[in-house]
């Protein structure tokens, strides 16, 4: 995706009642104009300079039929934008919880343990006595 796509499906984006339309589409795709301007606060001539911008970003397909011009959700902008800005710092989260959950789960070594004091240890770092736990009712004593 070129930047200048990229900046027509953020603008595309950035307006709420843009972001109804695809909502509507989303949840029911092949409207009309007349059908997607029945559930908006606005007039057929704002919904269609709306449909009108979404096409133009390609966040929006249309298709006639008969007479009736049937509209489109198109996700592939949406995937490309999640590719670019969204997946790649996910990986990052799912990868610590990964971390976390081996750590917690792995070797005795490093599973969670009572210290001498009655503090749980979970990789050498207490976290809390016996009595706060206790206080909390977090044990079954």
């Amino acid at each position: 995706m070129k930047v200048a796509d990229t900046d027509g499906v953020f603008k595309a984006l950035a307006d709420r009642s843009r972001r109804l339309l695809l909502d509507r589409l989303n949840a029911n795709d092949g409207q009309t104009l007349t059908e997607l301007a029945a559930h908006l606060d606005m007039s057929r001539q704002a919904v269609t300079q709306h449909l009108n911008v979404l096409e133009a970003a390609h966040l929006v397909v249309t298709t006639w039929r008969g007479r009736e011009k049937l509209h489109f959700l198109n996700p592939v902008p949406l995937q490309e934008i999640y590719d670019r800005w969204i997946r790649r710092f996910e990986r990052s989260r799912l990868r610590a919880l990964r971390d976390l959950k081996q750590r917690l789960e792995g070797p005795k070594s490093c599973r969670a343990r009572r210290g001498s004091t009655g503090a749980l240890m979970v990789g050498g770092r207490s976290w809390f006595s016996e009595r706060s736990l206790k206080r909390h009712r977090l044990t079954d004593s």
